[in-house]
């Protein structure tokens, strides 16, 4: 009994790469079976047969888009990494293959389309970077205590309510511009510091001019 025992144990563990070794075997390649690496990086092909392999449960977006994880972000770079993935996984190259592996293509576009998104706007960068670390978004009444900006913000919503001017519209416009962009500017020191309070105290103002921003696109629309 010993002896079916030992030789069972001994074939699961051939069957298992890295099984002897300690380690948590990696995935198989759902078309031919191959043992894959683990990793959570860009879109992977088997090395066998050549089959799209699925997107990780949880990649890290900054990796998959082979950016340092830090708030600077060059964006030419980021912008030629997103279009050298989409020619890799654009589900229009897969037209003819597997409906399992026309569905990854897609799941990867969309997931491709997601990362480049979040990481090329500062506001979505900075809370995507909170999260990692961790650390809970700002609420909006994280900002109550500074009664100063929230007057400034008040009195740019009621501004932008009441104008029809476009003279004044492009005024306001231009000051949410100016101050997003200084809110950037401390944002990449804070993160640089590695303040992630200060940083989340900052990404909460960020969200205000953002929600003025979008009311600004609405009122431009014309009607």
């Amino acid at each position: 009994m010993r002896a079916v025992l030992r030789a069972r144990l001994g074939w699961a563990r051939r069957a298992l790469p890295g099984a002897g070794l300690g380690r948590a075997p990696g995935p198989l390649c759902w078309s031919c079976g191959t043992a894959l690496p683990a990793t959570d990086g860009p879109p992977r092909f088997c090395p066998a047969c050549r089959a799209l392999q699925p997107p990780a449960p949880r990649p890290d977006l900054f990796r998959l888009m082979d950016c340092d994880r830090s708030f600077r972000i060059d964006a030419r770079q980021l912008q030629r990494r997103f279009r050298s993935l989409q020619r890799a996984v654009h589900p229009d190259r897969f037209g003819q293959r597997p409906p399992k592996e026309q569905y990854y293509s897609e799941q990867h576009s969309s997931l491709i389309n997601k990362a480049y998104q979040t990481l090329l706007n500062p506001l979505s960068r900075g809370l995507y970077l909170l999260e990692l670390s961790g650390v809970e978004p700002a609420q909006e009444t994280d900002c109550d205590a500074d009664s100063a900006f929230l007057m400034e913000i008040m009195e740019i919503n009621e501004k932008l309510a009441e104008s029809k001017n476009e003279n004044i519209i492009e005024e306001i416009e231009t000051l949410i511009k100016v101050k997003q962009e200084e809110l950037t500017r401390e944002l990449t020191a804070a993160f640089e510091k590695d303040d992630l309070q200060e940083a989340k105290k900052l990404l909460g103002k960020m969200k205000y001019f953002a929600n003025l921003e979008d009311k600004l696109k609405t009122k431009k629309i014309p009607s």
